[in-house]
């Protein structure tokens, strides 16, 4: 079956979504290749004079033989309308595309870029504005769970394997990509008492939308996948209002007790908070049980 009939014909089978105009905080749970799979979310606006810019996914679907965790943060500046759209929009330009099963990584990939292309097209609606993004799917087998990280910017993917912090996603900061942004005709600004900027405005080398810089500025997600396993105690997505005052086994550490998932989110997001962190935080645990 192709991809877009497949999402067509589970599009109604979604089980349990949220997006920032929902509740500040909730949970839900499946059963994915006979493992339970458990997750809790949690949202504090940070001390900014905007609207919250920070939008997640948190949701299950079924896609032929495969049961699916899809589970996204969206942090958007200069503005909340590009990463209300990635909420509405990436995980179906994902799922359409229909290689999804067979290849995922070239999958998301490409949904990414086609993504942002519609967001450029949208530019007079949708504002001048971008958003990074850290999404993770899991997929369900009859034999394994997979487990496929994509991001751009530093919206941040970390594991707990056995109580130690993997990183799964790249922040993706201009210095590290100045050659890149240079070669381009764009700049990368390092100003005193400043992070660095391309093109002296924006924090991070890699968004959606940001249509007066996309010159200089990718959308190229880095993607990663591997199996959950035994080893596997469970993953943490969130924005940078958290990663900016917790490294990733300050974060694994402060929850690795924590038997409820929204728990654990809600801590986090204290922790933040507590850590004088000024920005959004939007946390997304998700707990894997045998």
């Amino acid at each position: 079956m192709a991809g877009k009939e497949i999402y067509h014909k589970v599009k109604d089978k979604v089980k349990d979504a949220f997006s920032s105009s929902g509740p500040e905080t909730g949970k839900g749970k499946t059963k994915l290749s006979g493992k339970r799979v458990k997750h809790g979310y949690h949202l504090v606006k940070g001390k900014s004079n905007h609207p919250m810019e920070d939008y997640l996914v948190a949701e299950y679907r079924q896609v032929g033989d495969h049961d699916l965790g899809l589970f996204a943060i969206f942090d958007g500046h200069l503005g909340h309308t590009v990463p209300d759209f990635l909420r509405s929009h990436l995980f179906d330009n994902i799922l359409s595309e229909p290689e999804f099963l067979s290849d995922p990584k070239t999958a998301i990939e490409k949904a990414y870029q086609l993504t942002d292309e519609k967001i450029l097209e949208k530019a007079s609606e949708l504002g001048r504005g971008g958003s990074t993004a850290v999404t993770a799917i899991l997929i369900g087998s009859d034999k394994s769970v997979k487990l496929v990280v994509a991001n751009v910017g530093d919206s941040r993917a970390v594991i707990s394997k056995n109580g130690v912090a993997e990183q799964l996603s790249v922040d993706h900061e201009p210095n590290m990509e100045r050659q890149s942004i240079e070669k381009k005709g764009g700049f990368v600004s390092n100003l005193p008492g400043d992070v660095p900027r391309v093109d002296g405005q924006l924090a991070v080398a890699r968004a959606f939308g940001d249509r007066s810089l996309k010159k200089h500025l990718s959308s190229e997600p880095y993607v990663v996948e591997e199996t959950i396993n035994e080893n596997s105690d469970f993953l943490i997505l969130a924005s940078d209002g958290l990663w900016k005052v917790m490294s990733n086994q300050e974060a694994v550490d402060a929850i690795k007790d924590f038997k409820d998932s929204q728990a654990a989110a809600k801590h986090l997001t204290e922790q933040a908070v507590n850590r004088k962190s000024k920005d959004d935080v939007s946390v997304i645990v998700v707990k894997f049980l045998c």
